[in-house]
């Protein structure tokens, strides 16, 4: 049935609407999106964009296969994940309300190809180690170690946040203009999703904390 590949209604809403949050917090990957897309137009910043959903899917099969076997193997190590997932969650928050997550971008960056800005996009995801470790700490929200079916849960939601993460980010790259002026003019906005994805991660990391050693 569609349904064994989803968690509870409840969680998966929980799952999307974190979703979305992520998406709409700016990062590495967004100033990439938009440096080439006001250097050289939307084919570049979608070109990044594709590139970097790349190097997120590779990252999203090892963090579901790697979560997969450790559950298989030992209920204990998969808590133990649990655990140090809390405190790296909770270093993001801190980090995010310390420094924040200011938009920087280099605006006056070349164009180059098009291809150049695919495999731009793929370096920043793929090269960077904290995607999949941001994915073996988030996907366990929402996997108990006693799941008969885990793998494909995990699956369903490392593809899913893939699709919402792309379809927010098209959006900013249609309006990347206006979304650049608006962010200057506005940084104060910026600082709200600071403060959203810190309240974010630390509500993971209770979460997390309180499913250890649940079956």
């Amino acid at each position: 049935m569609v349904a064994d590949f989803f968690p509870s209604p409840t969680l998966f809403a929980a799952f999307l609407t974190a979703s979305v949050v992520l998406a709409l917090t700016p990062g590495p990957d967004m100033a990439l999106y938009l440096s080439r897309t006001l250097a050289g137009g939307r084919p570049h910043g979608y070109a990044a964009l594709v590139g970097a959903m790349s190097g997120v899917i590779v990252h999203t099969f090892a963090a579901a296969l790697g979560l997969s076997a450790l559950i298989a193997a030992s209920a204990r190590a998969y808590d133990a994940v649990k655990i140090v997932g809390a405190l790296y969650l909770l270093y993001l928050a801190w980090g995010a309300l310390r420094s924040g997550s200011a938009l920087r971008f280099d605006a006056g960056a070349a164009a180059g190809s098009v291809r150049g800005s695919y495999v731009a996009g793929v370096l920043i995801n793929l090269t960077n180690p904290k995607i999949i470790l941001f994915f073996v700490t988030f996907l366990p929200q929402f996997i108990d170690a006693g799941d008969p079916d885990p793998s494909r849960k995990l699956f369903v939601l490392g593809f899913s946040f893939i699709v919402i993460g792309g379809l927010v980010s098209a959006a900013i790259v249609a309006v990347a203009g206006r979304f650049v002026a608006a962010a200057k003019l506005h940084p104060r906005a910026l600082r709200w999703f600071d403060y959203g994805f810190a309240g974010l991660m630390s509500a993971f990391a209770a979460r997390l904390i309180l499913g250890v050693g649940r079956r």
